[in-house]
């Protein structure tokens, strides 16, 4: 697909969201190598503070696309590919712990200096910026938790963790469609945008999902369990505001464990975005928005 017809679905998922932004742009797409594995990012550009977003597990960095665009003007939104996701390298050791992926964020904000930035991250991004604020919170500006935290509802992650290792396909509309009844909330033609940035054609000509599908092994699930509850105990540690965003119709958080999350943060607080699942920032980004907009102006970003 063309830049023209890129420009051409963005424009559709913006007109779906009922966004106007005051340009509409595709971002700058990056790379980088940290320790010994590429990453890909995409950079909307800008000399505003800067905003680091962190995809969920199976997502990719266009998964941010209207939040960004929409926050270009003020900010330096860069979004990052995560190990094993979008355009960046696969673990060759099946490596994605939450301490190795802490690793490659802290190794992204030094390489591309992102002073007193702001992370915003969203399920498995949202852990990994949890993590990176028990350890970095006094460099950071604020911290942005979206739909997820250190108690979870098992059901909710194992519907994700079974679409996400869906097995190879024919076409790319045989993977809407499986999408569609995934997640009805979203407009059709919206998840066909996400999927043309989140499938990839096999050797043998079928379809597949862009993630590395060996992090969705049960295996993975207990370690990723256990690595949840180490954080838990850590989470006092982060000193730095903290906005808990949690999708009124989540499976996966609820507004009991979201609201003691706050409670644990010395400066953290959690609020809710209608007509939103797990993932806000593609089911309603203008909700999501509402909400971050008046965060970063209040913390001075």
């Amino acid at each position: 697909m063309d830049p023209t017809e890129q420009l051409q679905m963005f424009r559709t998922a913006l007109e779906v969201a009922n966004l106007k932004p005051s340009a509409v742009a595709l971002p700058e797409d990056c790379q980088v190598i940290i320790g010994s594995m590429r990453f890909h990012y995409l950079d909307w550009g800008g000399g505003g503070p800067p905003l680091l977003f962190l995809h969920g597990g199976g997502l990719n960095a266009h998964t941010w696309d209207v939040v960004c665009v929409m926050l270009r003007d003020r900010y330096h939104c860069i979004a990052l590919d995560q190990r094993g996701h979008g355009d960046s390298e696969w673990s060759p050791v099946v490596d994605y712990a939450v301490e190795t992926q802490l690793t490659d964020v802290e190794g992204f904000i030094k390489q591309r200096r992102l002073e007193n930035a702001v992370l915003v991250g969203q399920s498995m991004g949202g852990l990994n910026s949890i993590a990176y604020a028990v350890r970095h919170s006094r460099e950071m500006r604020g911290l942005v938790v979206v739909d997820v935290g250190p108690e979870i509802n098992p059901a909710g992650t194992q519907r994700i963790r079974e679409f996400a290792s869906t097995p190879e396909l024919d076409s790319p509309e045989a993977f809407l469609e499986r999408a569609v009844k995934f997640n009805p909330l979203r407009n059709p033609a919206v998840l066909k945008r996400s999927l043309y940035y989140n499938l990839r054609q096999t050797p043998a000509g079928k379809w597949a999902l862009k993630h590395d599908q060996r992090r969705a092994s049960e295996e993975y699930a207990r370690i990723a369990t256990t690595q949840r509850e180490r954080l838990a105990q850590q989470i006092p540690q982060i000193s730095c505001p903290t906005l808990i965003v949690r999708g009124a119709l989540s499976d996966v958080l609820t507004d009991d464990a979201a609201g003691k999350f706050a409670r644990s943060l010395a400066n953290g607080r959690w609020v809710r975005v209608e007509n939103a699942g797990h993932n806000v920032q593609g089911d309603n980004p203008g909700g999501l928005l509402e909400v971050l907009s008046p965060f970063l102006r209040e913390i001075g970003s």
